[in-house]
């Protein structure tokens, strides 16, 4: 958000950061300083991973070493077609995800406010190359931006797939034992024939490639639409997208992604989260932001002090 550049060409299309517009707010953008623990993290708690493809609009944190061989930097303009650029949408900057060069066919995708804070094997997002997930339905009320989204989302859904033909063929999948309390609303609404959205972690989330492109092939038109939108809208079409067509095509294994990992809203729960890092009680967590935190800096103080606390050592991806 510091970024002149960036300044300028949200100006240019926005006008001015406003606190009382979600999709405008300062939280949506600011830097709290905490990216360093993100590539920590993935150094001590995952050695497996082959690259990391860091997307931004072309800024290049001053400590990052750019040339780490695990290291991409990516470039919205290097996957996003030109003219739907400059973009603030983070809806539009995931569709495009399988344009990224040199992506692999098995990822994992991380906003900025995702870490890993304990052990995490590969076999925690896919076993044999098949992703793991959960496949359970959640209430959307369809009243906010986000929830309008997601009801975009499975429009598409009920017109490619048969939702009973998807859940006698994936009966064990839908309804695994480990989804515990996470299945009631599925089984109540197993006799209903069209789907409706699905639990939506809000954490790192695996994905094939090939489900993207698949997608695109299958409702490229209303996606292509959907790019012109620079900042949120609710004719937008999200990830979730993606990942409930890969659950619809059976390309998952059940697995209850909330038993290890957590999302805190910081405006609520801070003081949880920051136990939850010193603890290091998930594999995984969200550390969600707002405009409206009370003591906001106070707060990113006590988080630092915790990051610091499970990962002191710099990572080789800092200079």
């Amino acid at each position: 958000m510091n970024d002149p550049k960036w300044q300028k060409d949200f100006a240019t299309y926005s006008g001015k950061i406003d606190n009382t517009v979600n999709e405008l707010s300062e939280a949506r953008f600011r830097d709290y300083g905490f990216l360093k623990y993100w590539f920590r993290g993935v150094e001590k708690f995952t050695p497996w991973v082959r690259k990391i493809h860091f997307v931004t609009c072309g800024q290049k944190p001053e400590w990052l070493n750019a040339d780490h061989p695990k290291l991409s930097l990516v470039n919205h303009a290097d996957y996003i077609p030109q003219h739907f650029l400059p973009v603030f949408n983070s809806s539009l900057i995931e569709i495009y995800l399988h344009k990224i060069p040199d992506l692999a066919d098995r990822f994992v995708y991380f906003n900025d406010d995702f870490f890993i804070t304990n052990q995490l094997p590969q076999e925690r997002f896919f076993i044999d190359g098949v992703p793991n997930d959960i496949a359970a339905f959640r209430y959307n009320s369809g009243m906010g931006l986000w929830s309008k989204c997601l009801k975009n989302n499975i429009r598409i859904i009920n017109r490619r797939f048969n939702k009973q033909e998807v859940m006698q063929r994936d009966h064990e999948k839908w309804f695994h034992p480990s989804y515990g309390k996470k299945s009631r609303l599925t089984r109540l609404l197993k006799p209903y024939n069209k789907f409706i959205t699905l639990i939506t972690p809000h954490n790192a989330q695996p994905y094939l490639k090939s489900t993207f492109e698949e997608v695109w092939e299958y409702a490229g038109a209303e996606l292509t639409k959907a790019s012109e939108n620079r900042f949120r809208s609710p004719n937008d079409y999200t990830q979730e997208l993606f990942r409930t067509w890969q659950i619809c095509r059976s390309n998952f294994l059940p697995y209850n992604t909330y038993s290890d990992t957590k999302m805190f809203p910081l405006i609520l729960k801070s003081k949880q989260a920051i136990r939850a890092i010193y603890e290091q009680r998930y594999k995984l967590i969200c550390l969600n932001d707002n405009a409206h935190i009370r003591n906001y800096a106070a707060v990113i103080r006590e988080l630092d002090k915790a990051f610091q606390s499970i990962l002191p050592d710099k990572s080789t991806f800092e200079l």
